[in-house]
């Protein structure tokens, strides 16, 4: 009998996705063809799956269950996304995650990759001292802010084509929030936005990519099909 070789880690599993920063913003244009480009290079066995960190210079996006009712004020340029989802802004000081994963070989499930993309990001914000958290009924990841108010500190939308993942997440960690008021962000009046900054964590863009670098592995190694329901993904993975 021919033995075969051991799995591979989490960490190695990890450390076969190119994880790139970029450290000048990238228009929204050119970051939508460059995902597009590597989602399908990846899928014809060309190019590695991709975490793209970064940031954008001021603009909504329209997802494709935007409600143009909720463009209150189009004072920066509106972008059609084609992901999941309604408008929320993008803009300097808040963290633009882009991941291109192949699902094709992590249980071809998107349901369970948003459930852990949601506990990877919480577990970032945990490592800086907040106590961030899902929201039943309400996409995102929420906190409680200066005032005692329960607010959207993270946002999320995600598109799969041929089972290899496009956009991401975004993190406010020091964005200017009354850029969001230009929106209804996500669909949602009734919650505000807040930021890191304006809960006083003074952790920068740095501390934060590290903490996702950390909790990263881990978020890879649960992803795949959890037949009893996602929940059961938090343990045994």
């Amino acid at each position: 009998m021919t033995a075969l070789p051991p799995s591979p880690s989490a960490s190695d599993a990890a450390d076969m996705v190119e994880w790139r920063v970029e450290s000048a913003p990238v228009d929204y244009p050119e970051a939508l063809a460059d995902m597009e480009a590597r989602a399908a290079a990846i899928f014809a066995g060309e190019a590695k799956e991709r975490v793209w960190l970064l940031q954008h210079p001021p603009l909504y996006t329209a997802g494709t269950s935007a409600d143009p009712a909720e463009l209150l004020d189009p004072r920066f340029p509106v972008h059609a996304a084609g992901r999941g989802g309604r408008y929320t802004y993008h803009g300097p000081g808040q963290r633009i995650g882009y991941l291109n994963i192949d699902l094709r070989e992590r249980g071809r499930d998107v349901r369970n990759f948003v459930h852990h993309l949601e506990g990877w990001m919480i577990a970032a914000l945990g490592d800086l001292g907040i106590a961030a958290r899902r929201a039943e009924g309400r996409i995102g990841i929420w906190t409680d802010d200066a005032q005692g108010r329960e607010a959207k500190i993270g946002a999320l939308g995600i598109r799969v084509r041929r089972w290899i993942t496009l956009h991401g997440f975004s993190i406010n960690v020091d964005p200017d929030l009354s850029h969001f008021g230009g929106i209804v962000p996500c669909g949602i009046s009734a919650y505000p936005v807040t930021s890191m900054a304006a809960l006083g964590c003074t952790a920068r863009m740095a501390e934060l990519d590290a903490a996702l670098r950390a909790h990263f592995p881990a978020f890879l190694a649960r992803l795949g099909r959890c037949g009893a329901g996602v929940e059961q993904c938090e343990t045994g993975r």
